[in-house]
């Protein structure tokens, strides 16, 4: 893990008591809701390793609440979050998990409502940093620290060149690209992390070419 600057290592401004407990906990939980685009009605949060042993001291569950939603590091509403999500409709169960994960720090979160479901698996790794590594089954590596959009789309010739040629034409600068498929010739996902936040009309442009069948918009 490379840090850029002391403040990389005492991580982010935060309601404790840990960066990556609690800190790294609730921009998972952020990135999830982001990712999910609204706020769920129902959310079932698996716990491993270390999450699962230390939750309740470390304030894993409350934060990982707080950020579904929608509260950043530093929100001092995240301690009564469980509270506030009840009074919001939103039914939320844990799970600990015996499975030992790859990483000590990982949660897995699932998210529905009436329109759709979602499921995310996130690690926490250290001083306030994530990354989010699996998306409805398709592995990734998206950390949040920059825009993004999520295409998802069928296994096709030419798609990939018809996103990035948008992109292109709007002169949108692409800092880091991953695509990922489950099987050959099915659906398959690009994550594209860009310089600035991207309009609507560019996303339309993108939703309409062929084969293209969803397009999500990630903000830090």
């Amino acid at each position: 893990m490379k840090y850029n600057s002391v403040f990389d290592i005492i991580g982010p401004i935060m309601v404790g008591p840990s960066s990556s407990h609690t800190a790294g906990a609730a921009i998972i939980g952020r990135l999830a809701r982001s990712v999910f685009g609204r706020e769920p009605k129902r959310a079932d949060i698996h716990l491993y390793g270390s999450f699962a042993e230390t939750y309740r001291g470390h304030a894993t569950d409350v934060a990982i609440v707080g950020g579904l939603l929608d509260f950043d590091t530093n929100d001092e509403r995240i301690p009564n979050s469980l509270q506030l999500a009840k009074e919001a409709g939103l039914v939320v169960e844990f799970h600990k998990e015996e499975a030992v994960p790859e990483h000590p720090n990982t949660t897995k979160i699932r998210l529905e409502d009436e329109r759709g479901s979602l499921e995310v698996i996130g690690i926490s790794i250290g001083g306030g940093k994530v990354e989010i590594t699996e998306l409805n089954g398709f592995k990734l590596r998206l950390n949040g620290m920059y825009p993004a959009i999520l295409v998802l789309h069928d296994d096709r010739y030419g798609v990939i060149s018809g996103v990035t040629n948008i992109l292109t034409q709007h002169r949108v600068n692409i800092g880091h690209m991953e695509v990922s498929r489950k099987e050959k010739g099915q659906m398959a996902l690009m994550v594209i992390e860009v310089d600035q936040n991207l309009e609507d009309t560019i996303l339309d442009e993108i939703r309409k070419l062929d084969h293209v069948t969803q397009v999500t918009r990630m903000s830090p």
